[in-house]
């Protein structure tokens, strides 16, 4: 089993903070490790912007704070880019655009039960990078599978590099979108975006998941061919529990759950407390319970981490950190709990 379960502790990757060895720090405390994304340190360090380095049609505004799409230039740089299709540093991250990447790159991780990476989902990039018309590139027909193989290939190059450190590397496709499938304004149905996800995984390297802290349709993300799937279970916790048998059938593929439990929002944390947060958390194990899935089954499979990341609390990366500190905690107390290192 590359990818870790019985309560072991990791985080997403976007974090408030401007210093890097302070965010660095804090990603190495967690069991499973990553690289940090700092937006608030540079706009490069965006996930968006980071997905979209060397991606054809491209138009970045560092100053402003923009990135579009042209279909003129993406027309006029399409061929280039093709022409460099076997060159792994096409699809690599630059220092340009990620301080921290190549530092954690360098870091012997050995040792650790697994490490992992993530960039941005082709469904979240292709609504959020809108064309000249102001209009998602997820929509273009000619766009959107040329952008299926390209973040395929990114998604690859860097889980290489990854388990050239440590085996059981893994990677987190961020998908935020998949929130907006079933909405009346998406413009982009569930049956394209499944067609089009299978495809997608179909080329993306082994092992690699979603995650997203939003609430999707669960019956269709966890019916994907997903080996980690990441969620913010503090938020939806009601919501998720009442798919025990998309859940059942997640965890008989051999999926992991990661349990985003612990608030990363200054005013959520200040509400709860380690007592509050652990019966939470067994509260929606309960009631997978009652619904036939077995227990041992489940935290075998599972992880915990914060419930989302937060790039807006007045103290900045304070309480995140705090966050981290409370998922080690957390993991500690019910492994312990659960004879997890037995």
């Amino acid at each position: 089993m590359a990818i870790p379960g019985n309560l072991l502790t990791t985080a997403m990757a976007v974090m408030p903070h401007t210093d890097v060895d302070r965010a660095l720090e804090a990603a190495l405390s967690l069991d499973v490790p990553f690289w940090p994304q700092l937006p608030n340190l540079s706009y490069y360090e965006d996930m968006y912007v980071q997905a979209a380095e060397h991606f054809p049609g491209m138009v970045l505004d560092v100053e402003k704070r923009r990135l579009s799409f042209s279909i003129d230039r993406f027309a006029e740089e399409l061929e280039g880019v093709l022409a460099r299709f076997d060159q792994p540093e096409q699809f690599d991250i630059s220092t340009d655009y990620s301080v921290v990447y190549h530092r954690f790159l360098d870091i012997d991780h050995t040792r650790r039960p697994a490490i992992r990476g993530q960039l941005e989902g082709p469904i979240s990039f292709g609504f959020n990078v809108l064309d000249q018309n102001d209009r998602p590139i997820l929509f273009d027909d000619t766009v959107r599978p040329f952008m299926l193989e390209f973040m395929a290939r990114r998604l690859n190059v860097q889980l290489e590099h990854l388990k050239q450190r440590n085996p059981n590397a893994f990677m987190f496709v961020d998908e935020p979108g998949l929130q907006f499938l079933f909405s009346a304004m998406a413009g982009y149905s569930d049956v394209k975006a499944k067609t089009d996800l299978d495809q997608f995984f179909a080329m993306v390297d082994r092992p690699r998941g979603i995650h997203l802290c939003g609430n999707p349709d669960w019956d269709f993300l966890l019916g994907l061919d997903l080996d980690v799937l990441s969620l913010d279970i503090y938020t939806n916790a009601e919501i998720f529990s009442a798919y025990a048998a998309s859940i059942q059938r997640f965890l008989d593929r051999k999926g992991i759950i990661i349990w985003g439990i612990v608030p990363t929002g200054a005013d959520a944390f200040e509400k709860e407390n380690l007592d509050t947060l652990t019966g939470q958390l067994e509260r929606v194990w309960a009631v997978l319970s009652g619904k036939g899935i077995d227990t041992a089954q489940l935290l075998h499979r599972s992880m915990l981490s914060p419930a989302t990341c937060c790039l807006v609390n007045p103290d900045k990366e304070k309480t995140v950190e705090k966050a981290f500190d409370s998922v080690r905690i957390l993991s500690r107390r019910l492994r312990d709990k659960h004879h997890l290192d037995e």
